[in-house]
């Protein structure tokens, strides 16, 4: 082969040969067939422009005028507003939810039908051997069997719901080719031919369900990280880098404020007769106790197993490679929501704010619709708005005629790793040793032959990783057991990783949705709440009398010995979960004093004031600027509006910034430029992380390279701080000791030395990133977020990404901001999740409510509502969401009429 340049200036020459003309020619041979190839190319672009066209446009779905849809009872009206967000309006119950499922596959089929290959482990069916891996994770973990069984356990009238909204969905799909379904098919028939679609079934919508508790998992990663730490770092050290909640300092959910005990629940003196808990309960009932021990954050206890770092780090791996629709785990995922009383409203009534925040994806996880009988009765219940999951029939986040409801992650601890003790086809336990339970599955590959794969699980759950056979010495040294110890056996018996987690057990969610949504006042609204048991969520509750609530439901497990902070021994039955906490003793508020309630992911309460839920929570900050902001227009005597609330939700104000910069500025330069601009650049800035803003994009540069050389250059291989709240902790208390042995490394030594390295370092790097002149720097430019297909993507073909993805669109905010657009500092500046929707409710008047998704209603690429929300979702700017018969009337861009 030629040399780069020599080749070039072959294909140069003779490009040159073919272009000139011949002597006594206007116009040679060649330059006409050039012409002519270069005319046929054009053609041939145009047509296949025309026929992308044809197949992008063909699977756009009917929304005007009147289609035929059997088993309706009656005809069913669907209003579209400017944003393509349909109203459904029909007259029975079975209609309405037969309606929401073929408008659901109107939009969103590819993304439904990619979730249900997820889901039951059958990717590799789409996209071939690539896949096989994330597979056989998801079957281990058995998500699909889960949800056969909770659909054999819903009650006739819920299952009667999910029946009728599959029928829609099928009715959609009926006598139509994949093509006409979603443009992705056409792509995908390219690759590996073409697709088959299946009907819709209720386990196909309730196995969703756990997808979405995988995604709010709490801890897993934080067990993994703490036990891979703990085998090298001392507990000193990890105290350090586990600090304690500043309870004095940062609110708690149920205490409000900082240093403020949780307050005696007003909900007491309410009639609290029609509340039942009717989970089904496969543990005893015994309540839990009524205090909480702090988790401990120091190394591996005695009554817990250290396993070693090459298991962890494979599983830890393998988490980090599953799809991104199932959620990327941190310290930094969260969301907000809070609720204020009438008596600090502009209305005199309650306003409700809900922003939750999960990986970004195109289409958006969430999809607006408005659910109305024509007359609300107890056969027909419905007359709820706001966001479900195409797939899911009924509305998971918004309001109906008499309450609205908003959702943040709870953070309790409902996974645990255990590592188990496996000998002879024998899980050893100290109460009985069982048989190794295996099962073997067949997955289907595109292109290539089927693959058998065997899953094995214990009494804890499916074995997710194994264990070397250094697991005995790492045993050992940590819990002084005896190796010779007859129940033990021999050291070459072998050890596996099982997950024990609350949503692989058959529960009552797929109910809870359909309950919450025909609740009417705070009594029906905790019942709902407590059919919600997987994953455990942050309620809160504010309805048209006034009221405003906070619930905690949730399957909570009632700990042994073990607290959950670093994988359990399975073969000691005494650090086995215990049973499940009670409702009735999950932590509740009605009617608080104060008039707000706020919840961002923080402690739900301080310890010994409720019953124990976990210990790795968020460490505040976003909870404490939503209340100081709140509480600040309380005591100035100002009256709430929606747009205060959105004002908040827009809040980027960085809460390192008031830590970091002082100490920055004092640091003394020694005449060198770089460091005196960074001190010019840090004064000037307000704190806020702005798109705009060069201050926001020096300062996180240099809170990351703090990380690097502080913290990671310390840390084992595999762990590493991805900032965020936790982070910004760990750096301000170290901010305070200028001493400590963190400071120093390899030529540095204290906190004015690191401090003066990592600004010259990071002045650099932004330079490297941003251009040398400092005027032109901006936040937005290293913060990007494109938003990219759930399923094609990341493909790596860059014509294919460039059909479903969108963007990258420069936006505020950051890590540990309320305007939560998080960032991964171990990886870089990207933003990695988001406020996947907004919400505020005016319980004085629902058209006078807002709220805006992260992408679109469609989930076709091209269609004009696939991205039409996203500009303003990034400017922050709410859309009108009409309620009221005669408000969704009057917005309607489109009528369909569904008929019988």
């Amino acid at each position: 082969m030629a040399a780069p340049d020599a080749q070039n200036e072959k294909e140069s020459s003779a490009l040159l040969k073919v272009l000139r003309p011949t002597s006594g020619s206007t116009m040679s041979v060649s330059v006409r067939v050039l012409l002519r190839v270069i005319a046929g190319v054009v053609v041939l672009a145009l047509i296949l422009a025309l026929v992308g066209l044809f197949l992008v446009r063909r699977s756009f779905p009917t929304t005007d005028g009147e289609i035929s849809l059997p088993g309706l009872d009656a005809p069913v009206t669907v209003h579209r507003d400017e944003s393509g967000v349909p109203t459904i309006e029909a007259e029975t119950a079975h209609d309405l939810f037969l309606a929401q499922g073929f408008v659901h596959a109107q939009d969103r089929f590819w993304e439904m039908d990619f979730r249900r290959h997820v889901t039951s482990g059958r990717l590799s069916e789409l996209f071939g051997k690539s896949q096989l891996g994330t597979d056989t994770f998801i079957r281990t973990l058995g998500w699909r069997k889960v949800a056969e069984q909770e659909v054999k356990k819903l009650d006739k009238t819920s299952l009667g719901y999910y029946e009728a909204y599959a029928d829609g969905v099928n009715a959609y799909l009926e006598d139509k080719s994949p093509t006409e379904l979603s443009l992705e098919y056409a792509v995908l028939g390219l690759e590996t031919g073409r697709t088959e679609v299946e009907k819709w079934t209720p386990v196909d919508s309730v196995a969703w369900l756990k997808a979405m508790a995988w995604d709010l998992r709490s801890n897993l990663e934080d067990e993994i990280d703490r036990s891979i730490l703990s085998s090298e770092l001392t507990d000193e050290q990890m105290s350090d880098l586990y600090p304690d909640y500043p309870y004095a300092t940062r609110p708690t959910i149920l205490g409000g404020r900082a240093g403020d005990k949780a307050p005696k629940d007003r909900s007491d003196d309410v009639d609290d007769e029609a509340h039942t808990d009717d989970r089904t309960r496969e543990a005893d009932e015994a309540q839990a106790g009524g205090t909480v021990t702090k988790a401990p954050r120091t190394g591996t206890t005695d009554t817990e197993a250290a396993a070693p770092t090459d298991g962890l780090l494979d599983l830890r791996n393998t988490l980090t490679s599953l799809p991104p629709m199932l959620g990327q785990n941190s310290d930094d995922i969260g969301s907000n929501s809070w609720v204020i009383s009438g008596e600090h409203t502009n209305t005199g009534r309650p306003l409700l704010s809900n922003d939750p925040h999960l990986a970004p994806a195109m289409p958006s996880v969430w999809y607006q619709v408005g659910l109305r009988c024509k007359k609300v009765t107890d056969e027909c219940p419905f007359d709820v708005t706001g966001f479900s999951f195409s797939g899911l029939p009924g509305v998971v986040i918004g309001h109906n005629q008499s309450i609205a409801w908003g959702l943040t992650n709870l953070g309790a601890d409902v996974t645990d790793l255990v590592v188990e003790k496996i000998r002879d086809g024998k899980v050893i336990h100290d109460d009985g040793d069982e048989p190794l339970q295996v099962r073997k599955e067949t997955i289907e590959v595109a292109g290539e032959d089927p693959r058998e794969i065997t899953i094995r699980s214990t009494r804890n759950g499916p074995l997710v990783s194994k264990l070397d056979g250094t697991y005995r010495k790492a045993l050992d040294a940590t819990t002084g057991a005896d190796s010779q110890d007859p129940k033990s056996g021999p050291a070459e018996e072998h050890y596996g990783l099982a997950l024990d987690w609350t949503a692989l057990r058959p529960g009552t969610t797929a109910s809870a949705v359909f309950a919450i949504n025909r609740a009417t006042n705070w009594q029906e609204f905790r019942h709902a709440a407590s059919l919600f048991d997987v994953p455990s969520q942050n309620l809160v509750y504010a309805d048209v009398a006034g009221n405003i609530g906070y619930q905690a439901p949730g399957m909570i497990p009632r700990r042994g010995t073990a607290d959950g902070t670093v994988p359990r021994r399975g073969w000691e039955s005494d650090e086995d979960w215990q049973g499940w906490v009670d409702f009735e003793d999950l932590p509740h508020l009605y009617n608080p004093e104060r008039g707000w309630i706020v919840t961002a992911n923080n402690p739900v309460a301080a310890p010994g004031e409720t019953v124990q839920l976990g210990g790795d929570f968020d460490y505040g900050d976003r909870a404490r600027r939503i209340t100081k902001r709140i509480k600040d227009a309380v005591d100035e005597g100002r009256k709430l509006r929606p747009m205060d609330m959105a004002e908040i939700q827009d809040d980027d104000q960085n809460p390192f910034a008031a830590k970091l910069v002082p100490e920055a500025v004092k640091i003394h330069s020694y005449g060198d430029e770089d460091i005196l601009e960074a001190k010019k650049l840090l004064k000037s800035w307000n704190g806020f992380d702005s798109a705009n803003s060069a201050g926001a994009a020096y300062f996180n540069v240099l809170t990351k390279t703090l990380l690097e050389q502080t913290i990671s250059s310390k840390l084992p291989d595999g762990v590493s701080p991805a900032g965020g709240s936790r982070w910004y902790l760990v750096l301000s208390e170290l901010l305070e000791d200028p001493d400590s042995r963190w400071w120093s490394s390899k030529g540095v030594e204290g906190r004015d030395e690191a401090l003066r390295t990592a600004m010259k370092t990071a002045w650099a790097e932004t330079e490297d990133l941003l251009g040398p002149e400092p005027v032109t720097w901006r936040w937005g430019i290293l913060h990007r977020l494109t938003i990219r297909n759930a399923s094609l993507g990341e493909s790596g073909i860059t014509p294919v990404e460039k059909l479903f993805n969108r963007g990258p669109y420069e936006v505020s905010g950051g890590s540990g901001v309320v305007h939560a657009t998080g960032w991964d500092a171990s990886v870089g500046y990207e933003t990695n999740w988001v406020p996947s929707m907004r919400q505020t409710v005016d319980l004085s008047n629902f058209d006078a409510s807002n709220w805006i998704n992260l992408t679109g209603a469609s989930g076709h690429a091209f269609h004009p509502h696939y991205d039409d929300q996203t500009n303003d979702w990034a400017a922050n700017v709410n859309r009108p969401w009409p309620y009221s018969k005669e408000a969704v009337a009057a917005a309607a861009e489109d009528t369909l009429t569904l008929e019988p």
